[in-house]
């Protein structure tokens, strides 16, 4: 069965040793897991029985194109009115517990690994059905209308169910599970899985337009982010500007795997 890392949350003993990893720079962002814990949790009107962990938002200097939750729902918590903006898409994916998703009336069971993508203006609601904690991470983004495509329409899905793509020449040790075609030009955001088996590597200093958000679902590798090699494992984030250099090297012995965000298909803004 497979699990997906969480935040660990409450509050670290007083003798405990300084983490010092976190690092925050113009080019990157590592937040390691030890950082998201009780008294690092926001909250928003609207919800019942919620926390979350806001781990990107756009701030100069900082994410321009997205903001990245992990919400924490108990039992019975949830919202009926859970996006205010009428501009924002978004994507759901559960990493622990059960849940209960409605999109434009249409009621969907949610558990981990579950995948929901939320249209701009959509009207849903979502709560804890459940005893336990009930986590997922919620993605959302400013749509951009094309006049070449109509809108993406709200779907669900789940990890098992997604196409796994191979990347070229890997062997299978590099691969994509992938939630939307890259050949979708009515998306304009991926959020998909990407997996590293054992000594799985990126070969080359990747370098490109898209600005990336990356959380460790499972496993551990030493990651590149532009000067530096860091040693990355389950329940960290990294968050890339764009044209930052990347690169990895899977270590361990299983697999190593992240969710990923991405800014896609659409031309680069000229208005900043």
């Amino acid at each position: 069965m497979t699990t997906y890392a969480t935040p660990p949350g409450g509050l670290p003993p007083q003798d405990k040793t300084l983490d010092e990893r976190a690092v925050f720079t113009p080019a990157y962002a590592y937040l390691p897991a030890d950082t998201m814990r009780d008294i690092t949790t926001s909250f928003l009107p609207g919800w019942t029985g919620m926390r979350m962990w806001i781990i990107a938002r756009p701030l100069t200097g900082f994410a321009e194109t997205f903001s990245h939750y992990i919400v924490e729902l108990s039992h019975l918590g949830g919202s009926e009115t859970p996006e205010e903006n009428a501009a924002a898409e978004g994507v759901i994916f559960v990493v622990q517990g059960h849940g209960e998703l409605t999109i434009d009336g249409q009621t969907h069971l949610l558990r981990p690994g579950s995948y929901a993508y939320l249209p701009a203006g959509a009207a849903w609601t979502i709560k804890n059905d459940h005893a336990d904690a009930f986590t997922f991470h919620w993605l959302r983004k400013r749509y951009l209308p094309s006049p070449h495509v109509a809108a993406p329409a709200a779907f669900v899905t789940h990890e098992a169910d997604a196409p796994v793509i191979e990347m070229p020449d890997t062997g299978g040790r590099w691969s994509t599970t992938r939630f939307v075609s890259p050949t979708d030009m009515a998306h304009d955001m991926h959020v998909n899985i990407v997996n590293f088996q054992p000594g799985g590597v990126i070969p080359f200093m990747e370098t490109h337009v898209m600005e990336h958000g990356l959380y460790v679902l499972e496993g551990t590798a030493e990651y590149r982010l532009n000067d530096d090699w860091v040693s990355v494992g389950p329940g960290d984030y990294m968050w890339l500007r764009a044209f930052c250099p990347q690169a990895c090297r899977a270590t361990g012995d299983g697999p190593f795997r992240y969710l990923l965000y991405k800014d896609v298909n659409r031309h680069a803004a000229l208005d900043l």
